[in-house]
């Protein structure tokens, strides 16, 4: 995009669910892997204008890490009877190729989940009802503030492993 000229280009980062959902263990790979789904936010806002869509994936299915668990090895376990492979990794990859084809030309800023034969959005965090008191709270105040907010919430994701 330095000669002026128009540019059509993708950015398609790796997340995981660990890092959208957090994962019992694994700390830091739910802290580097929701870094990379707020990179791609930051990505998708900051290069939009040159032409340059950025999205992630984060792709569930049957890896070396996933197989290391003895218990996660047999529930991703490849089907013996030829039925549809649930966990195979190439399930992912009808969705990075749509991603990377000109067909997705100004869908940016998303997050998308693959696992199996389902795709889904992930909505990231947003900021929903507030409580505003006009002045500073009291620590003796904020007990009632926020149960009035929870009221109105949905209820938290549980954690991987939780």
């Amino acid at each position: 995009f330095k000669e002026g000229k128009p540019v059509d280009a993708r950015i398609i980062n790796t997340s995981s669910g660990a890092g959208l959902q957090g994962s019992i263990g694994q700390s830091n790979y739910a802290a580097a892997k929701a870094g990379i789904a707020a990179l791609t936010l930051n990505q998708a806002a900051e290069l939009q204008r040159y032409g340059i869509t950025a999205n992630a994936i984060t792709p569930a299915a049957r890896t070396g890490m996933t197989t290391a668990v003895p218990e996660m090895a047999q529930r991703m376990a490849k089907p013996e009877d030829g039925s549809f492979d649930y966990w195979a990794p190439e399930n992912v990859s009808s969705l990075v190729a749509w991603l990377v084809s000109t067909e997705s030309s100004g869908l940016t800023g998303r997050v998308f989940e693959a696992e199996g034969g389902k795709i889904s959005i992930a909505d990231g965090w947003r900021t929903t009802a507030g409580v505003d008191k006009g002045a500073r709270w009291e620590p003796a105040e904020i007990k009632d503030a926020i149960a009035t907010l929870l009221l109105h919430e949905v209820p938290a994701q549980k954690v991987y492993g939780s």
